[in-house]
């Protein structure tokens, strides 16, 4: 093999989340792809993020801050199916904005 390790778990975007996505600094965009490529390896539960935490009521949904200062921005994500492995990026933005 040429060093690839395939990763584990899907990581799809809703589209609102993509095209907030696009309209992120650069780098917040890039904490943002280390979080996905995070997610994709070892799976949807992130400790090791600032401000990560499991959403309550709204089941396998979980967030974590990708800065510190202001703006604050975060991500959520949720397991849409554990026997497939498929997680979905629900959310990108500001910390104002965030859905909980």
């Amino acid at each position: 093999m040429n060093g690839y390790i395939p990763s584990k778990w899907t990581v799809e975007f809703t589209a609102k989340a993509a095209k907030a996505r696009g309209k992120l600094p650069s780098k917040i965009k890039d904490r943002l792809d280390a979080l996905v490529r995070a997610i994709q390896y070892d799976g949807p539960v992130q400790p090791a993020m600032p401000h990560f935490g499991k959403l309550k009521g709204l089941g396998e949904t979980f967030h974590c801050h990708l800065n510190k200062g202001k703006p604050r921005y975060v991500a959520v994500w949720r397991v849409v199916d554990k026997s497939i492995e498929l997680v979905e990026v629900r959310y990108v933005g500001s910390h104002e904005n965030a859905p909980y």
